[in-house]
């Protein structure tokens, strides 16, 4: 199972950095757009000092992976060391057809597979970007700025100095090509099978818990309350409060059978970035 595993990860890996370089040198560079972190910094830098870009992105990932190794373990540095190197490698070594000179089409499917590749080797448990590792460290360090908005304010900044380097309109496409790139990251990571967990407040939750559970073969928990302030008028009345995960393809079907019990039900649904345990793949019936 662990070789299997390892061979997964490398393939993802893989993949990954065929799809960044083809997302740079087949869209991106010749058009002079850039993306966001550390690569956008690197393209930025490529583009007033010609530097070598396999170069930079190696160089400007250092301090990155150097705080990888320390918060997050040999392991994890190692592979995305490599990974970094490799990607490297295929920008000064491979050649790759300049796909297409129309600049919308540049900006989105440059992002594409920029996000491809750095979707695919996050599930590989690698990084091509190391800017992500120095978010998680900062939003650890404060209570004022979360990994996104850490990530939003370095992007602001690397896109800001973009426009007046290289000019508004490139800079616009450039934020366009981030979007698209961290849409595909959020798709290869979270998958149309996002899951989304939802609490069920009401006075037949019995009910619903077996219709969750038979009916529609997903697991539960059920919390002890009581009530606060309702409709029905009943003050500290013992409540079970029932708590599942289900995809957001499910999510319809789940509040009409909820609903079909007790239409007062109160349903409360928020997103879930990700799950560890218990059941969560639906149940086979009989």
């Amino acid at each position: 199972m662990k070789a299997i595993n390892t061979i997964k990860d490398s393939a993802n890996i893989g993949l990954g950095i065929l799809s960044a370089a083809f997302g740079l040198k087949g869209f991106l560079l010749s058009s002079h757009f850039i993306d966001g972190g550390a690569t956008g910094v690197s393209m930025l830098i490529f583009d007033i000092t010609s530097i070598p870009i396999s170069i930079l992105i190696f160089v400007i990932n250092v301090p990155f992976l150097w705080i990888g190794y320390r918060k997050l373990g040999l392991w994890f540095a190692i592979k995305s060391t490599i990974a970094i190197a490799l990607l490297a490698l295929c920008l000064a070594l491979v050649s790759f057809p300049d796909v297409t000179h129309d600049k919308l089409l540049t900006a989105v499917f440059g992002g594409v597979f920029i996000g491809t590749g750095s979707g695919l080797a996050m599930r590989g448990g690698a990084v091509l970007d190391g800017t992500e590792i120095a978010a998680v460290l900062v939003s650890k360090k404060t209570q004022l700025l979360k990994v996104s908005d850490f990530i939003l304010l370095l992007n602001v900044l690397i896109f800001g100095v973009a426009a007046s380097v290289l000019g508004v309109e490139p800079a616009m496409y450039s934020i366009l090509t981030y979007m698209a790139a961290a849409k595909m990251i959020d798709f290869l990571l979270n998958g149309i099978e996002q899951y989304s967990g939802v609490t069920v407040i009401s006075t037949k939750s019995d009910a619903i818990r077996r219709a969750i559970t038979v009916t529609l073969g997903r697991g539960v928990t059920i919390y002890q309350g009581k009530s606060g302030y309702g409709k029905d008028g009943h003050v500290n009345d013992p409540r079970d409060i029932v708590f599942t995960v289900a995809t957001r393809l499910e999510i319809p079907s789940l509040k009409q059978t909820i609903l079909r019990i007790d239409p007062k039900a109160f349903i409360v649904q928020q997103s879930i970035d990700d799950t560890t345990g218990g059941l969560l793949k639906r149940k086979k019936l009989h």
